[in-house]
Formats: C-alpha cells, sequence, structure tokens
C-alpha cells in the first residue's frame, strides 16, 4: 500500500555537495532536478528527473506557445520524454531536433496531425542516423545509442499522443459515479515484454527464429534489446553498421536486409473533455515501481507544487523497500552505482484546466528542458 502524501524530504545529494537554482529554470538537489510548478497554455504542470546513470540517459522538455512558425498558430503544449539507453547521445539529439521539426512540418501543413508528428519522427531519426554515419570513423559506438521517444501535445481542444519505446503516458479522469479518478493509459508500449509485440517482430521477420529470444527470463529483440522501436540504434537498422569496430555484443552473426528495429510511433488522438484532469508522462523507471492507478491516486490526493518531485521520491521508497534497504540508504549512493537500484526516471505532470476567457495565442510562451538546457519564458 503506498501513502499518497507524506511530509516532504530532502532528496540526498548522492556525493555531491550544493543544491539550489539550476541554469535551466528548475532546482537541483544532488541527483534530482525539479520544476514544481509552472504554466503552459492549457494549464500548470509540475516535472522532475533523478539521475541513476553516470551519465543522465533521460532527457525531457516542455514548450507551451506556437507549435508552428504562422503568426496564425496553431498554440498549444508539447511535452517530450526521452529514455536514452547505451548513452545520451540520442535522446540529448532528440531533445534539440524533434521539436524543431514539428514546428517545421505544422508550418508546411498549416496545421497538427498525426502526419506531421509521424513524419517529424521520421525526420528526426534520418538526422539522427546522418550523424551516425558522420561519426562512425572516428566514434563507432555511436551506432549502438539509441532512445525511446514518448510526445503529447495538447492543440485545438485534441491531445496527440505518440510513442516509441515504453515510456507512457497515462490521464487521470474523474468518471461520474466513481470515486477518485480513474487511471486511464493513453500509450501504446513497444517491448518485447508484451506478447503482441512480439507477434508483430515475428510477423515481419517469419524468416528469422531469433528475432525475439527469452534471456535470463526477460525478452529481448535478436537477444539483445527490450524495445521494438526506438530513434537511433543504427546498429539495428542498417547493417553497415553491425560490424567492426563495433562491439562484438552488439554484432549479429548474420547479414539483415531489413530494419530489426522501427522509428514509426504509435499515434492515438483524443478529444479533450471537462472529465479529464491531468496526464502523467513518464519514462518506464516510474512504471517499473508505480501502478497506473497509484501514480494517479498521488497526483489527485496531493498538493499540485512538486507533486513530479513526489511521484520520483515515491517510486524510490519503493525501490528501496525492493532491495530491502531504507530510503534514506539509498539517497547516499552516488550516480553510475545508483543504477543497479533504480533508472533514470522523468515524470511531466501536466494538469489540463478549463481555457481562461482569452486566446490562447495571448498565453506566455514557456520553454524548459528537464535536468538541462536554458528556458526562454516570455510574454506573448
Amino acid at each position: 500500500m503506498i501513502k499518497p502524501c507524506w511530509k516532504p524530504s530532502v532528496e540526498g545529494d548522492g556525493g555531491r555537495r550544493g543544491g539550489g537554482v539550476s541554469r535551466d529554470g528548475g532546482r537541483v538537489d544532488g541527483l534530482l532536478w525539479y520544476k514544481d510548478l509552472g504554466p503552459h497554455v492549457n494549464g500548470e504542470f509540475s516535472m522532475a528527473v533523478i539521475q541513476a546513470n553516470g551519465l543522465l540517459e533521460d532527457q525531457s522538455q516542455l514548450e507551451s506557445g506556437p507549435l508552428s512558425s504562422l503568426d496564425s498558430g496553431p498554440y498549444g503544449t508539447f511535452v517530450g520524454v526521452y529514455d536514452g539507453h547505451g548513452g545520451p547521445e540520442t535522446s540529448r539529439f532528440v531533445n534539440d531536433n524533434l521539436f524543431p521539426n514539428i514546428k517545421k512540418f505544422a508550418t508546411e501543413h498549416q496545421e497538427i496531425s498525426a502526419n506531421v508528428i509521424k513524419k517529424a519522427f521520421l525526420e528526426t531519426e534520418e538526422e539522427f542516423l546522418s550523424l551516425v554515419k558522420q561519426q562512425w570513423p572516428i566514434k563507432p559506438q555511436i551506432a549502438s545509442v539509441g532512445s525511446c521517444c514518448l510526445v503529447g501535445i495538447i492543440c485545438s481542444g485534441l491531445l496527440y499522443i505518440a510513442n516509441v519505446g515504453d515510456s507512457r503516458v497515462v490521464l487521470g479522469r474523474a468518471e461520474r459515479g466513481v470515486r477518485g479518478v480513474t487511471a486511464i493509459q493513453l500509450s501504446t508500449e513497444h517491448n518485447a515484454s508484451i506478447e503482441s509485440v512480439r507477434d508483430e517482430l515475428r510477423s515481419l521477420h517469419p524468416h528469422d527464429a531469433q528475432i525475439v529470444v527469452l534471456k535470463h527470463k526477460v525478452w529481448r529483440v535478436k537477444g539483445i534489446i527490450q524495445v521494438a522501436r526506438s530513434i537511433g540504434d543504427a546498429y539495428l537498422k542498417k547493417a553497415e553498421f553491425n560490424r567492426e569496430p563495433l562491439l562484438a555484443k552488439f554484432r549479429l552473426s548474420e547479414p539483415f536486409a531489413m530494419p530489426i528495429l522501427s522509428p514509426e510511433p504509435s499515434i492515438f488522438i483524443h478529444k479533450l473533455n471537462p472529465k479529464d484532469q491531468f496526464l502523467i508522462f513518464a519514462s518506464d523507471g516510474l512504471w517499473e515501481h508505480l501502478s497506473n492507478q497509484e501514480a494517479v491516486d498521488i497526483v489527485n490526493n496531493c498538493s499540485r507544487s512538486g507533486i513530479a518531485k513526489r511521484l520520483i521520491k515515491t517510486a524510490l521508497r519503493v525501490a528501496a523497500k525492493k532491495r530491502e534497504m531504507r530510503y534514506s540508504d539509498l539517497k547516499k549512493i552516488d550516480r553510475g552505482v545508483r543504477r543497479h537500484f533504480h533508472d533514470d526516471i522523468t515524470v511531466v505532470v501536466v494538469f489540463l484546466d478549463p481555457p481562461p476567457n482569452r486566446n490562447s495565442s495571448s498565453c506566455s510562451t514557456f520553454s524548459i528542458k528537464g535536468g538541462g538546457g536554458v528556458p526562454n519564458h516570455t510574454k506573448s
């Protein structure tokens, strides 16, 4: 049983001293970065990141304001959670390039649509693979770096969810006749642990008996990676990168003619209604320790300010309990070693408030990147 609220505690410095306001507009407390509360076109948001890896592989952002280069709009809110693996290069690249690509295609098509979002994902993928090709002679291991990519866009009363990988967004909805708020998962995940994902891979690769392999009780694509879709991971998309000098553990024994992993997002479109209270976007590090309903109950029962940080601390308490250790001891473990206890975790909670009696174009423009980057906070 998880207590929905508790007296706030301080995340330890993980072997580092200091704390306070960071250059990216949030606050830093050891390995924890957080933005307690901020504005977006459709309400308020809370954001937090805890680092576990030696280099932070999670990246994230929230952009509120114009979603294209047109003066006429559209206006809305963009949320991105990018959970890297094998290194931070891909998630950082996506954090810098996906939203500009969204704006580029939204400008060309003069709207936000599933087609615009898909084009932006595929363009970002191609740009990163071009970078891999450029750096391959001097940095071949970049071919083994990839990232999950979860995006939410709120625009004109619609919510667009696009995902590759296993990050997740959960909607908190106040259902009539139901006490509390109901958790509704909106994202489709692409992890080999899911039977339908394994079935899809087998149907796409009917002549490959090893397309998914159960290894140490974990299903993996080609016995290597759990996610079936991603940005990056060039070594499983283009055979030219699946060779020496890439590390042997990433090299396949047989050549492949078609990409093994896909960058194409699953896209879901939802018309928002007054029952929709908030959205929880998070990398899989959160969902490893909290169920959808547990997370929604915490957001529903606690103060908005600092709620993303509260979700992370709840997950860390659960992680500590699983290892039969005290939370106070977990907080003392430094990055790198910390990865043996939990993953990097990113959480963005987006509250869906009734629209004010003014045009969305008059709302403040807000831009922030979780754990890194420089915010741009201006009045338009």
